[in-house]
């Protein structure tokens, strides 16, 4: 199938050369892992990984380790403040490789891309990886039913707060307000939609894309299930969304 992601859908030798280059946060020995996609290291310091979604926490948790522990690795990020927990979130580079650790989760389909990378270039990078893996179906990807069907909306409300990637063919593009809706099904109240509001939508035509023109185009969409009568995901960014070949 011909993918056509929105943030690059060929990887190039000069992206793979820019991939996931941010200013430097600093490096240390990792001593041991928390879950995962984070870690600590020997000054105290708790990473926790940008840019990935995990899927499967215990095997996650094990592939990290054999990445990381008791290595030395180097930090890189655009802004080094800590999060709610206390942690420093980050690209992290085992000493001597530089592929950040996530590209090597995602190879192996024990991470799924989060949305919230905004770096095209290293959007594209993280994109490759996973697709890789869920070509392969190693990991993760294995499992014919980690990416949703929206035209069940049954199995994807099941995963209400959780993390998803769904696929399916827009049938209808609705406005109601300031909202626009991507309609999956015909019932609006009980199938899978995806919910854009009018502040994303410069975004998106800024990428080549209205909403409009995704009528009757078959889409994969990620995300954070929400419960709105039916099962509804927000794009607040534009990485959330590829549009897929054939309609």
């Amino acid at each position: 199938m011909l993918l056509f992601c929105l943030m690059l859908a060929v990887v190039t030798d000069s992206a793979h050369a820019a991939g996931c280059a941010f200013e430097a946060q600093g490096e240390g020995r990792v001593v041991s892992v928390t879950d995962a996609r984070s870690f600590r290291l020997e000054d105290g310091r708790e990473v926790r990984l940008a840019g990935i979604e995990i899927a499967d926490r215990q095997n996650g948790t094990a592939a990290l380790s054999a990445q990381v522990l008791g290595r030395d690795i180097s930090l890189q990020g655009q802004d080094d403040s800590p999060d709610r927990y206390g942690r420093q979130t980050a690209f992290a580079f085992v000493s001597g490789s530089d592929t950040p650790v996530q590209s090597e989760l995602l190879r192996q389909g024990q991470a799924m891309v989060s949305p919230e990378v905004s770096n095209r270039d290293c959007a594209t990078l993280l994109l490759a990886a996973e697709a890789e893996a869920r070509q392969a179906k190693r990991g993760t990807w294995a499992d014919g039913s980690v990416i949703k069907n929206a035209e069940s909306p049954g199995d994807i409300l099941a995963g209400i707060g959780r993390f998803a990637v769904v696929e399916g063919k827009v049938l209808s593009v609705r406005q109601a307000g300031a909202t626009t809706y991507l309609n999956f099904g015909r019932n609006w109240t009980r199938d899978f939609a995806v919910t854009i509001s009018r502040r994303t939508i410069p975004a998106l035509e800024a990428a080549g894309v209205s909403p409009k023109s995704l009528e009757n185009r078959r889409i994969r969409v990620r995300g954070w299930v929400e419960a709105r009568n039916g099962p509804r995901i927000e794009l607040l960014r534009v990485g959330q969304l590829e549009v897929l070949g054939g309609n």
